[in-house]
């Protein structure tokens, strides 16, 4: 813990990218907004927008009420954001800068009337360099123009796997610099670049490249000193360089260092952090600063054998996320982030796929002092166009350089589901692979599909082979999933696979205990007690199949699908692990805490499903405690059968009561006693599923 704590006051400064000379300053509050449409000179006369504005803080988005709760009900297109300011007169001779983390989805930057920037994409940050347009000590005007309308040249081209809410929904900062300085318009990057090479035990390589712009007429002389400080604070490694800086020029310089007996970061159980500290002078006078975080790590993928990190074989059984939470859309804060992280770390993942887009920077820093190895990728997904092959390639390069030094990183994400036209699709995958291997060569690239076939044209063009499978769910039956595996063991041994997603849809107000191999997802009946089988159908066989390198559950909480109407919820994808307002865990949260934590469970499934349906039925128990002992109505159920793991426990032929029936289950470990209780209530056999379907067609809706 004390480490983790360490870790995060080290990611807090490395988010903020803050260093003497360098002012960052929060540009979040005083915005004012007003939604469109609006007439197509509007921007030429701020008196036709002059009137209606709604005060706002940053972030904000407008979708975070329509695309949540009607499907293809939303508002997509033009709004404005505008804030006025006055700037410091002592900014005057700085460069300035205003570097927007994300904006949904396309943004254009208007100063005192003057288009000062542009970008196109919701998830990735851009900067913009305004100093030549503001009027320091007088009242300045910036405008934002956003649009997330769905558009052929700008990914994702719809809406159709998840909404791209639109707004200023992640925060906006002010920057200031010297004018010679460390760049901040290198794609918005930190300017800072941190390769590392043959990590171990023994020793490490450590390349710290730096990119410093002279804005000034003449040369500058200049100095660069690269400093590598243990988690103390204790300094370890130092380079210093002079030279002369060319005028209106960006040079880059390089420092290398060998770290010896380096403490190396193991992931969860030991996520050492150290700080490189770039710092650059001039005319002996110190200018600016940036400290980036450097975890001293070497990943390594085995087809048919598993994942390794530091030389040792690591668990790769993780889950997903989406970023949007219920009622906030994607306008979230740093309290938020660090809510998601907490129940991804308390059921016990050691990764994460963050799906489909580019994430908070804060949240990758996170997952740096966490220990969480992630998968960061962009939203190249579910269709093409013909015409997104530029914001493609701009996408992934912003998402690399603009994250390049998290450690906890080990994959760039390419494209997701992405099939016709095959051509064109494999030449783009390729390119972007090129792209990344170009900007990043010691990362691996991954491509996803979900035809389950590594032969698919557009998925062998990438380092690893990503596949969706939902068997039950979109297709055949829930254990048709290992002789799947056991055919791809068999026929392409040598391929490195990731199970990049599996699942199913459960809305927690449906239940049943009369349950098949299969379920038809286009019906409006969810139970989460399908959900429940599916994963505890699926885990054990990921877990005994050592070609799968990495799984990734679909998803730890439901979000929103603006274009869908599933399981008799409006705009909703329920496969998570909790609820969309994140208040209910549902069982099979509980599955893999048990299988995947250090952390006791004693957990009694089926708690919402509470009428039962039959007077016969069983009892299931997860316990990573040992054998538990359950009893209904203070009767001894006796001794259970194990399940498909060793927290799996099922006590069969138990027979209910009429009305209310009571159970409690406790077991124990080291002295310790754990217990559950959930009641149920029987009054006769019915069927659920039938009453349900049969509500449906009276009232129209459950």
């Amino acid at each position: 813990m004390k480490i983790r704590i360490l870790n995060f006051l080290f990611c807090l400064f490395f988010v903020a990218l803050a260093g003497t000379a360098r002012e960052v300053t929060s540009f979040c509050d005083g915005w004012e907004f007003k939604k469109g449409p609006f007439p197509a000179d509007a921007l030429k006369s701020s008196q036709k927008i002059n009137s209606d504005w709604e005060a706002v803080t940053v972030p904000h988005t407008w979708n975070a009420d329509d695309m949540q709760k009607k499907a293809s009900s939303f508002y997509a297109g033009d709004a404005y954001y505008r804030k006025r300011f006055t700037p410091d007169p002592k900014l005057k001779d700085k460069r300035v800068f205003l570097r927007f983390e994300g904006v949904g989805a396309c943004a254009e930057v208007y100063v005192n009337g003057y288009l000062a920037g542009t970008h196109k994409g919701a998830y990735s940050a851009f900067a913009c360099e305004i100093g030549k347009q503001l009027k320091y000590g007088e009242e300045n005007e910036i405008i934002v123009k956003a649009n997330n309308a769905a558009r052929p040249d700008v990914i994702p081209v719809n809406h159709v796997l998840f909404g791209v809410y639109g707004g200023i929904y992640r925060p906006v900062w002010l920057v200031a610099t010297d004018p010679c300085a460390i760049v901040v318009n290198d794609y918005a990057s930190p300017g800072v670049y941190i390769t590392q090479k043959d990590v171990s035990s023994k020793s490490a390589d450590v390349a710290v490249k730096v990119k410093v712009g002279n804005d000034m007429k003449q040369p500058a002389s200049m100095r660069l000193e690269n400093s590598v400080y243990d988690m103390n604070g204790r300094l370890v490694k130092t380079d210093s360089r002079t030279f002369s800086l060319s005028p209106q020029s960006i040079q880059s310089y390089t420092s290398t260092f060998r770290i010896n007996k380096p403490h190396l970061w193991q992931g969860r159980e030991d996520p050492y952090l150290y700080k490189v500290v770039s710092r650059l002078y001039k005319d002996g006078r110190q200018v600016d600063e940036i400290v980036q975080p450097l975890g001293l790590r070497k990943y390594e993928i085995v087809a048919g054998d598993g994942f390794y990190l530091n030389g040792k074989k690591y668990p790769m059984y993780g889950v997903t996320r989406h970023q949007d939470w219920w009622g906030l859309g994607s306008a979230l804060t740093n309290k938020e982030h660090d809510f998601d992280l907490d129940q991804i770390m308390d059921i016990g993942a050691p990764t994460v796929r963050f799906a489909h887009y580019q994430q908070s920077d804060y949240i990758y820093s996170r997952c740096d002092s966490l220990g969480l190895v992630i998968w960061a990728e962009i939203p190249f997904v579910n269709s093409v166009t013909g015409q997104e092959w530029d914001n493609a390639h701009q996408q992934m390069r912003e998402l690399i350089r603009q994250s390049f030094n998290h450690p906890s990183i080990y994959v760039w994400g390419i494209h997701n589901e992405v099939y016709h036209p095959h051509g064109y699709t494999a030449a783009l995958t390729q390119s972007i692979h090129d792209l990344c291997k170009t900007e990043d060569p010691d990362r691996y690239t991954v491509s996803v599909n979900g035809y389950g076939t590594v032969e698919h044209p557009v998925n062998g063009n990438a380092d690893i082979q990503g596949m969706n499978r939902y068997f039950g769910w979109y297709e055949r039956k829930l254990q048709d999933i290992e002789p799947w595996i056991e055919r791809i063991e068999r026929e392409y041994p040598w391929c490195p696979l990731i199970l990049s997603e599996y699942g199913a849809d459960a809305n927690i107000a449906h239940q049943t205990e009369l349950l098949g191999d299969a379920l038809d997802w286009t019906s409006p009946f969810y139970p989460e007690t399908f959900q429940t089988k599916t994963h505890e159908t699926h885990w054990p066989v990921i877990a005994k199949h050592p070609q799968i390198v990495a799984s990734y559950l679909w998803n730890m909480f439901d979000f929103a699908v603006p274009t869908s109407r599933r399981g008799s919820v409006e705009a909703r994808n329920m496969k998570g692990m909790m609820t969309f307002d994140r208040k209910t865990k549902k069982d099979s949260y509980f599955w893999y805490k048990a299988n995947w934590s250090k952390d006791p469970v004693v957990y009694l499934t089926q708690r919402r499903n509470d009428k039962r349906e039959r007077r016969e039925t069983s009892v299931t128990v997860y316990s990573n405690v040992g054998t538990p002992h359950v009893t209904l109505n203070g009767r001894d159920l006796g001794t259970p059968r194990r399940g498909n793991t060793d927290v799996h426990y099922i006590f069969d032929n138990v027979r209910l009561d009429d009305g209310k029936n009571v159970l409690l289950a406790t077991a124990g470990a080291d002295g310790k006693q754990y217990t559950d209780t959930i009641t149920w209530n029987y009054n006769g056999d019915c069927d659920r599923a039938a009453d349900f379907k049969e509500y449906k067609k009276e009232h129209g809706s459950w």
